[in-house]
């Protein structure tokens, strides 16, 4: 089916012939001025003069002679104005902070004001009584003057709420307000684009004979109109100026009910425009069709179906004309990076490879580069500076940068901080140790002082960056694009703030700064290289005004996004936006139904996609367009559904088999020159396999910086405190009484110190400036200490042995009917003598328990009732007793979580039998016994290495992923 430029250029070929080139051209927006171009040349068939070509806004912008101010400039003029109306008012200054999201609001109901011709002074007028609308608001109508009581009757129930009084004043200050902001915009030889529609739909433009230059000025594919768009056209059109050419469908146009018309009824039958391509003609129901509708389940799922789909599409494409072919419409432009990453580059006809052309009208999106991903760091690193008043920065955010590939850090330099990092265990990073460095490094840490210099700075690495690579020669040509337009951006930002608000200094005002920076490069976007002639359009559904495609899909026809059902905030009521004719939701739902139906009038193909799965911000429902077609338009429609494919193989769990090298390094365990430690046995007990990663094969956990400080560097300071406190107290006598550790825990805070020292850097007279979270360890580790010492004071008197005893025994043991020997090692954190009774004592931090069933499921390596802790300490009595020809020793296990409420001794079974006297020396003989089997076990070549079955096993393992689970 002919496309409705095709149909525009015919026309203007026949209407204007040798006079196009006088003719000014004006659309909505530019991408269909190389369309419409293409269409003439091809109609003309010969060289000849063009006509010129402009955007509604081009276009318009000729009849004033002010530039249109940008965005800050419009920010930072209001904010000026709206502080000199309250400090008349007896009012303090607004910060600027406050008012920016204020600010957005009034400048947005500002431009629709002047879009749609609204007497600002009648519109802000406060209405304190229903009367005063009989009088001042005669020339409403009935219905509008409704709407109006309906807002106000919320106000004359006699004292307003806080709220309603602060927005009365705003209220009250707007006509002044309004007037002062474009009066103090002219002075600076500056505008609004909604201020040049009102003065040029009033005849007070300043350039007013602008379309003097053109005999004609056609209009083409215009739909929803301002009114004072209405009113110029309607001027025009008396002039005999102009000629509209309009899409329209019989479909919708003649039917009242369809809202996809209502703009266009209303520009036929009220504003009196004429349509140049005459009647509206059938076209939807005169092309019937198959529409496919895909159902996804997920958001990016949508862009998945593109990669099967488009195959059947892609030969159209392998043609020399082949413009209009294949359009992918975004109704989500969220969607645009999924679908770039799922769109192939070649497709296969059969015979040979051809490369696909993709075209991006919507432009590529800043936030989506690895510029904004710096940019972001940077923001987040000054925000914790300023904010924080600190002089270190987050160990992450260097890392961070040090790992960016736009910096340019060598893997030396990277290597060599990330190492020093490591060493000190720097979870915050000290500025000077950064910017020592020089550079790029040093700029990037270098804390802002004001608000010129927050831009400055940003500018200045994105310069250095830009300036690298050209030297380089790795600069691509989206990223160059990029680079320019973030410095651009920050170049307006850094003059409006110098101009308007220089010197901003504190916390909140640089924090403030920060904002407006990541709010000025959100929005940054470029176009990607491409030829809008030729191959795949991808463009949102504004883009496709006025374009017609052979093959349309259609992404996120989703309710609530087609058409949307946000609408901008506002300080204009939707009552009082009704009763002065401005945009409300149901216009927004007209102008999304007309875009959409009008991609379907000309097709040959349509596809919709929809996501199925409900979230907080989508019902996982179809658009209502997709069910009013279904009904009405007579077109065929498949549904279909596409399914993640979802892999159910199960993993198989890694098995290791003892060959020659595995069992050489079992070997130095018999052989003497390996000992076994208890910590090892346990992790066999726990996993055979992990045992094989972590002391056969030795693969080590890759240490990094310890923000947090894990449980295994608390018990760690836990062990240093009691050891020294204890050996102090030795050093004077051995004998520990009540009275000496209450004399001595004065030191207990000194003690945690040192030892924090000592665990995170190996130096115990380290100097450290504690952050937050390391002082809570500290106090953490104290709060430990003095539970300990509490219960010592209770046993009192004791006698310490040793501290941190360091003993070896030798062990036999049978594998298949063959004795072997090995050597057990074992550490012990202390051994004291009680009433004749020698203790073992065992400090644990964790959650071991004291609790157990029985020794055959604690060493059961399937069983989820292992003890960890009392396999440790008995391993740790019976090296002390052969090493030290001592007996009945008691293990004692200090766990903090549970020596209050259950002391420190075992406890068997629900009976609560306490592993002491006779029951512990069965134990002991019984522990021997599993420990022979287990240890015959682990040196048995034909046993592998195989995971437990037990998943408690694996929960904080750091060779999960190893293990095939």
């Amino acid at each position: 089916m002919k496309p409705f430029l095709r149909e525009v250029a015919e026309g203007l070929v026949a209407q204007l012939g040798g006079e196009l080139q006088h003719a000014a051209i004006i659309f909505n927006n530019k991408r269909p001025v190389a369309y419409l171009q293409d269409h003439l040349a091809r109609i003309i068939n010969k060289p000849f003069w063009s006509p010129s070509f402009f955007t509604i806004q081009e276009f318009f912008a000729l009849s004033c002679e002010l530039k249109v101010a940008d965005a800050f400039t419009q920010f930072f003029t209001l904010y000026q104005k709206y502080n000199e109306l309250a400090m008349q008012s007896g009012e303090n200054k607004i910060e600027p902070a406050k008012f920016y999201p204020i600010a957005r609001i009034i400048l947005s109901d500002f431009a629709q004001i002047d879009n749609d011709l609204v007497n600002a002074e009648k519109l802000f007028e406060q209405l304190e009584d229903f009367a005063e609308i009989d009088y001042q608001f005669d020339y409403l109508t009935e219905e509008q003057q409704e709407f109006l009581k309906g807002f106000w009757s919320s106000y004359s129930e006699g004292k307003h709420k806080k709220q309603q009084e602060q927005f009365i004043r705003m209220w009250q200050r707007m006509p002044d307000l309004y007037r002062g902001y474009h009066e103090a915009l002219k002075e600076k030889g500056l505008t609004t684009m909604g201020h040049i529609y009102r003065q040029l739909a009033e005849g007070k433009s300043g350039q007013p004979d602008f379309t003097n230059s053109f005999n004609k000025l056609v209009f083409v594919g215009f739909n929803a109109l301002s009114r004072a768009e209405a009113v110029v056209f309607k001027r025009w059109q008396a002039q005999g100026k102009t000629l509209f050419y309009f899409d329209t469908d019989a479909y919708y146009i003649n039917d009242p009910l369809q809202e996809a018309g209502l703009f266009l009824r209303k520009n036929f039958e009220v504003n009196g425009l004429l349509n140049a391509l005459g009647e509206s003609k059938e076209l939807i129901r005169a092309n019937p069709k198959v529409v496919n509708v895909y159902k996804t389940q997920g958001q990016v799922a949508q862009a998945k179906i593109l990669s099967t789909a488009l195959q059947r599409d892609y030969p159209m494409l392998n043609t020399e004309d082949n413009a209009g072919k294949i359009a992918l419409i975004l109704a989500d432009e969220s969607l645009l990076l999924p679908v770039l990453q799922t769109i192939p580059t070649h497709y296969y006809d059969g015979v040979e490879k051809h490369p696909v052309d993709i075209n991006v009208t919507m432009g590529y999106p800043l936030v989506a580069s690895s510029i904004f991903g710096l940019a972001d760091l940077w923001l987040s690193v000054q925000a914790q500076l300023i904010q924080g008043e600190k002089d270190t920065v987050y160990y992450k955010e260097v890392e961070a940068f040090l790992s960016h590939p736009l910096t340019g850090i060598t893997e030396q330099l990277r290597s060599k901080i990330q190492q020093k990092l490591l060493a000190e265990q720097l979870a915050e990073v000290p500025l000077s140790r950064l910017q020592g460095q020089k550079g790029l490094l040093a700029t990037f840490f270098t804390r802002v002082k004001n608000s010129e210099e927050a831009t400055n700075t940003l500018q200045a690495i994105f310069k250095h960056i830009l300036e690298q690579q050209l030297a380089n020669k790795t600069l691509r040509q989206t990223e160059a694009d990029l680079f320019v337009a973030t410095i651009k951006e920050l170049n307006r930002l850094h003059d409006a703030l110098k101009a308007y608000i220089p010197g901003l200094t504190s916390a909140k005002e640089l924090s403030f700064v920060l904002s407006l920076i990541q709010k000025a490069v959100q929005g940054i976007a470029v176009p990607l290289s491409g030829e809008p002639l030729q191959g795949i359009q991808v463009m949102g559904l504004l883009e496709s005004r006025s374009l017609d495609f052979e093959q349309v899909y259609i992404l996120g026809v989703n309710e609530g996004l087609l058409p949307q059902t946000s609408v901008s905030p506002s300080f204009i009521p939707d009552s009082i936006r009704r009763a002065y004719g401005l945009p409300v939701i149901e216009n927004q739902d007209a102008i999304s139904a007309y875009m959409f139906y009008r991609l379907l009038q000309r097709s040959a193909k349509v596809s919709l996609v929809y996501n199925a799965q409900a979230d907080d911000t989508n019902t996982g429902e179809p658009t209502r367009f997709l069910r009013q077609l279904e009904y009405e338009s007579g077109y065929t429609f498949n549904y279909l559904e596409h399914k993640q494919r979802i892999s159910t193989e199960k993993k198989l769990p890694v098995t290791i088999q003892k060959d020659e090298k595995v069992m050489a390094v079992l070997n130095k365990y018999l052989t003497g020159e390996t000992p076994l430690s208890a910590s090892a046995l346990t992790s066999y007990v726990n996993c055979p396999l992990q045992f094989f990663y972590k002391y056969v094969a030795k693969i080590e956990e890759p240490k990094e910086i310890s923000e947090n400080l894990e449980a295994n560097y608390i018990g760690s300071m836990l062990h240093y405190v009691l050891e020294t406190f204890y050996g102090d107290l030795m050093a004077e006598d051995t004998v520990i009484t009540k009275q000496r550790i209450e004399e001595h825990r004065k030191s207990v805070p000194e003690l945690a110190v040192k030892a924090f020292s000592q665990v995170m850097f190996e130096n115990e007279n380290l100097q450290v400036s504690h952050n937050g979270m390391q002082k809570v360890v500290l106090a953490i580790v104290e709060e430990y200490a003095n539970l300990i010492l509490d219960y010592d004071e209770i046993e009192a008197p004791f006698e310490v042995l040793a501290l941190e005893k360091k003993d070896r025994v030798e062990f036999k043991f049978k594998v298949k009917g063959h004795e072997k020997s090995i050597t057990l090692h074992g550490i012990i954190d202390r051994i004291d003598r009680k009433n004749g009774i020698t203790r073992i004592v065992d400090y644990k931090t964790g959650s071991d328990i004291l609790r157990y069933s029985n020794l055959k499921d604690v060493f059961d390596t399937n069983s989820n009732k292992q003890n960890k802790a009392l396999i440790q300490t008995l391993f740790y009595t019976y090296v002390f007793e052969r090493a030290n020809a001592v007996e009945e020793v008691e293990p004692n296990l200090y766990s903090i979580r549970n020596m209050r409420k259950e002391g420190t001794f075992f406890i068997e079974g629900k009976e609560k039998i306490k592993l002491k006297g006779e029951k512990l020396e069965n134990i002991k003989t019984e522990f021997l016994v599993f420990l022979e089997a287990k240890l015959g076990e682990l040196f048995d070549e034909d046993m592998p290495f195989v995971p437990t079955s037990n998943e408690a096993g694996f929960a904080y393992s750091p060779y999960l992923t190893l293990c095939g689970m």
